[in-house]
């Protein structure tokens, strides 16, 4: 079956725009907001927010991190090849503030819960929020849900998405094998 583009770059701009405003009307202030990205595609669309909000609040105070948690799923050890982690950089204290957790795709639930556990190595935050480029509202296994979603998605369990940032090729697509 042929892949079928969910987000082409036109709905990308438009989509990070509208979830930019919505933090900014919750938020307000982020002088006591971080954002975390986890690694690796929630990175990418952690900084394609963070300098979205800078450009529209001209707060370049706004703190962005990226967090990996590879060694806290519950499936790394299910693997026959080794892992290779990629890096956490958090340079500041989550203690007490509010936490903007990104990730490209929300599925199963079983990244976000392993961010939210690797999170907590780093303090206890006074909030988290999740935010998801897509919501692919079938087959959650832990009943995680985001309050930011980019688009949400009906698919099949055998149906990939596939997330591709660029500086002018940002594209969402599904495949059925």
């Amino acid at each position: 079956m042929k892949p079928i583009t969910l987000i082409d770059n036109t709905q990308f701009e438009l989509i990070i725009n509208r979830l930019c405003y919505q933090l900014i009307e919750n938020h307000i202030d982020f002088s006591n907001t971080v954002i975390l990205g986890l690694q690796p595609r929630g990175v990418e669309l952690a900084t394609w927010i963070w300098k979205r909000l800078i450009s529209i609040t001209q707060d370049e105070e706004i703190k962005i991190g990226r967090l990996d948690v590879t060694f806290f799923r519950d499936d790394f050890r299910r693997r026959i090849e080794p892992i290779n982690a990629n890096s956490t950089k958090i340079d500041f204290i989550i203690e007490g503030k509010n936490v903007i957790l990104i990730d490209d795709v929300l599925y199963t639930g079983r990244t976000i819960r392993a961010g939210l556990d690797a999170m907590l190595s780093y303090g206890r935050p006074k909030a988290v929020e999740l935010l998801v480029l897509i919501d692919r509202k079938f087959r959650r296994e832990l009943p995680i849900q985001a309050e930011y979603i980019g688009k949400s998605v009906d698919t099949y369990d055998n149906q990939k998405v596939k997330v591709v940032f660029g500086s002018k090729k940002n594209k969402v697509t599904l495949f059925t094998p």
